[in-house]
């Protein structure tokens, strides 16, 4: 018989979320359900902050997917060998992020904090931090266009 009540539903308050986990510079990431905490075995999730005007450094997640959805706040992405393609998203959105994609979260506001939540596709903490020399600083941001957001 299952033993429901200790290997069933587990409930992670905001409160009790770990902050020792991999940073990339700009950014605060805070697990909340993971093989420690909830017993998942498959699936990494928590939150992510950007301070107003910030922006994280250049990262990869090596094979993992990860999705973000934006809470509250302004989401500008940038992803590619050089950074060079931009889209926003905002609050209700998701962001998908494929295995290996370098890119770059900013927080498009200058006095709002950006707030989101985070899941990726496995339980390793793989943040690969990169040194790539940002693209063209001009170039604008394009508009997240998908089947949901279609203009």
């Amino acid at each position: 018989m299952n033993d429901w009540e200790r290997h069933g539903v587990r409930v992670v308050k905001g409160g009790d979320v770990d902050t020792n986990t991999p940073q990339t510079p700009g950014m605060s990431r805070a697990a909340a359900i993971t093989r420690a905490r909830a017993g998942a075995e498959k699936l990494w999730a928590g939150t992510v902050t950007i301070h107003a005007n910030a922006k994280t450094g250049a990262h990869h997640h090596g094979d993992l997917e990860s999705v973000i959805y934006v809470v509250s706040g302004r989401a500008r992405m940038r992803w590619g060998d050089r950074l060079e393609f931009t889209a926003e998203a905002g609050p209700g959105d998701f962001i998908f992020v494929p295995p290996y994609v370098p890119h770059q979260e900013i927080n498009a506001s200058s006095s709002e904090p950006l707030a989101c939540v985070l899941v990726r596709s496995g339980q390793e903490p793989v943040v690969v931090n990169l040194d790539i020399a940002e693209a063209d600083a001009t170039v604008d941001a394009a508009p997240w266009i998908d089947a949901i957001h279609p203009t």
